[in-house]
């Protein structure tokens, strides 16, 4: 099983072209805004924050990705409830697809949700909500290969999860405002890797 796992790693970084920047630093080329929330670049960053509708908020890529592997920096402020959705659609601010969960601590970051559909598929150990720095910079890192999802948070694997459903989506990246109100989440270095 170690010797397949260093395998498939193998594989992977030798197909691995080079990164694409997903966003620019200076405006919102390549994504859509879906719902009211605000979405923003201030200072190189993105912003997410919630706007006074205080409800779900997407801000997805104009281009779909099957395959790929993800990296960004999270920042949150106020309450960070958030997430990053792959092999997802939007349709208002309904959401088709799979989130990997940006969070306060305690509350899952990294693990695998299905929004409206099965919930929850997979969290992280308890062990590893210390991973998560409060109040700092985050690197999330998600991996996308056929049907297996595998999602690292700070150089620690989170959750590892083969879910032939997931396997069958197709779709954006999509950033996400939870509903609830009073959220704020600055990210940077939103970069993805597409096998060849």
């Amino acid at each position: 099983m170690k010797y397949t796992l260093l395998l498939l790693a193998f594989t992977w970084a030798s197909i691995l072209p080079a990164q694409q920047e997903l966003f620019n630093g200076r405006n919102l080329e390549g994504w859509t805004i879906y719902g009211t929330e605000k979405w923003y670049v201030e200072d190189g960053m993105l912003i997410s924050e919630s706007g006074p509708d205080e409800g779900y908020g997407y801000l997805a890529t104009d281009k779909h990705y099957q395959d790929f592997e993800l990296t960004l920096e999270f920042l949150q402020e106020a309450n960070g409830n958030s997430g990053v959705f792959i092999r997802s659609t939007v349709d208002g601010t309904k959401v088709s697809g799979w989130q990997v969960e940006v969070a306060p601590k305690g509350l899952h970051t990294g693990g695998v949700y299905e929004s409206y559909g099965r919930g929850w598929l997979i969290k992280p150990d308890a062990a590893k909500e210390e991973v998560l720095k409060e109040g700092e910079w985050n690197t999330l890192k998600i991996r996308v290969m056929g049907d297996q999802l595998t999602s690292w948070l700070n150089g620690t694997e989170m959750v590892s999860i083969t879910d032939e459903k997931i396997g069958q989506g197709k779709g954006s990246i999509a950033l996400q405002i939870h509903d609830g109100g009073g959220i704020k989440v600055k990210w940077r270095n939103i970069r993805v890797v597409v096998p060849e």
